[in-house]
């Protein structure tokens, strides 16, 4: 497996849940597939080509062995301690005649000592983290302590994937600003319609977006469903046209659109670090290609890569992301 160009070949690292997704149909139907926000996005950037780690919690069961099998299969690493004693997570989605998920959690987040010691060790190029593992402590604290310190070092991206099955109304202005942190400081942050209308309740979406621009990211995209994806940055904003597609379900899309946006990103060199001021360098690149009112080209072909993965992935069942000869660009 290759290193993306721009970048130092060294692997990107993700941060967070790996679980298995028991999904439900509209009939009874019941079938069980590896998931997990983030690792599903290091399944779709190593199937994108890319030296990817993940950081994560996994049991010895059945279910664990499952998890680990999948994501080697596709190139993926497990870090060091990311295996422990206990019962690997659950997520149950129940889906309804349009494919649409709704999810209920039996789920336990913490990084073990020894990934918090490797996560020190072998500084990565790109560092991607969201969703249960951003939310749920006791690993939130330590997700966010991980981000500034791995700053230095290497680029970050942001899906913060909101899950209100595991928070109460009542939790909604801590989880805003811990959201508010995690944007800050990353350099991409990708987010849907629902995660900015759970946070933010009666507020314009694109008021909300358009704030978080000017907050730290130099991009940030909106995902629309249907109707697509629009992308912010300080001086404008874009919309990305859907790619039609039959949909079977939509478990694990909007990680099949990160994954597309990171490798992309990674490929132009605007995404990605390692040791001394490379991290710094492609940040800066970022920047400067997000400083005037419209998209270059290597951006704009980036969302409609990342378009292109969603929407193969929504003609599948599961969190099934496409391989680089798949998405044929």
């Amino acid at each position: 497996m290759s290193g993306s160009k721009g970048s130092t070949g060294l692997p990107a690292l993700v941060i967070g849940e790996a679980l298995v997704d028991v999904i439900t149909g509209p009939n009874g139907s019941r079938r069980s597939h590896p998931g997990g926000s983030p690792a599903n996005v290091a399944l779709g950037l190593g199937r994108l080509g890319h030296p990817v780690r993940l950081a994560t919690r996994v049991g010895h069961d059945d279910f664990g062995r499952l998890i680990r099998q999948h994501l080697e299969d596709s190139g993926v690493e497990l870090s060091p301690g990311s295996v422990v004693d206990t019962v690997t997570s659950t997520a149950t989605a129940a889906l309804d005649a349009t494919g649409a998920a709704r999810y209920t959690f039996d789920i336990t987040w913490a990084l073990s000592a020894t990934d918090e010691e490797a996560l020190r060790d072998g500084p990565p190029t790109h560092v991607h983290t969201g969703s249960i593992a951003t939310a749920l402590s006791p690993g939130a604290e330590q997700v966010l302590d991980a981000l500034h310190t791995l700053r230095t070092s290497a680029t970050i991206s942001y899906d913060p994937n909101v899950r209100p099955a595991l928070l109460r109304s009542a939790d909604r202005e801590r989880e805003r600003e811990r959201v508010k942190q995690l944007v800050t400081v990353s350099d991409v942050v990708k987010a849907s319609e629902e995660d900015l209308a759970w946070l933010h309740p009666g507020e314009d979406i694109d008021k909300t977006a358009a704030r978080w621009a000017r907050n730290g990211p130099a991009l940030i995209v909106v995902t629309r469903g249907e109707d697509g994806a629009r992308a912010w940055w300080r001086n404008g904003c874009q919309d990305i046209a859907p790619v039609p597609v039959r949909v079977v379900d939509t478990v694990g899309a909007g990680d099949a659109f990160m994954a597309g946006l990171i490798s992309r990103l990674l490929h132009a060199g605007l995404l990605g670090g390692g040791p001394g001021a490379e991290a710094a360098t492609a940040r800066r690149a970022l920047r400067a290609a997000t400083a005037t009112d419209r998209l270059p080209a290597a951006l704009g072909d980036a969302l409609v890569s990342a378009a292109r993965a969603a929407a193969l992935t929504c003609a599948r069942e599961g969190a099934d992301p496409p391989a680089t000869e798949e998405l044929g660009m």
